[in-house]
């Protein structure tokens, strides 16, 4: 846990950082600060645009009795995209366009599913309860029966 945490929070934007300084060093200043505006403003504005369209979608899919699975993954994703617009950076602004991308974030769908199902499904059996392998416990029942002359028919 503590090597994602430093790969998160100093490694990564030091590559980001990086990265702008490139962007900055072969073009120019003016454009490096161009392109972290406008990504940003993008960001904003495709959160507006496609996060309706996605509330939209997934109120379709109650309105017709349908899980709104599908909707709601995509809804997430744009949050994420939008969210990796508006952070400055190279890398996040890639990641943040191809989220935005319909065909692209299919993939990315399944990619989230399959990561869920590896990392969630196999923790839980059914029912929210957690496997016990060393469980070795045995129940023991019986029905006891209440002779019809002492119910109450109340």
């Amino acid at each position: 846990m503590l090597a994602r945490l430093l790969l998160f929070f100093t490694i990564f934007p030091l590559v980001e950082l990086s990265l702008l300084l490139l962007l900055g060093r072969y073009t120019s200043v003016t454009t490096t600060i161009a392109f972290v505006l406008v990504t940003g403003l993008l960001g904003a504005v495709m959160l507006r645009w496609q996060g309706l369209q996605a509330w939209r979608n997934v109120q379709q899919d109650l309105q017709s009795g349908r899980m709104p699975t599908e909707s709601l993954i995509d809804g997430a994703l744009i949050l994420v995209a939008s969210l990796l617009l508006i952070t400055p950076g190279v890398l996040t602004d890639l990641v943040g366009i191809t989220l935005l991308i319909p065909g692209l974030r299919r993939w990315y769908r399944r990619l989230a599913v399959w990561y869920f199902q590896i990392r969630v499904g196999g923790r839980f059996t059914q029912a929210g309860s957690r496997p016990n392998p060393n469980r070795t416990e045995v129940i023991d029942s019986y029905i006891v029966e209440t002779p019809p002359a002492d119910r109450m028919d109340g």
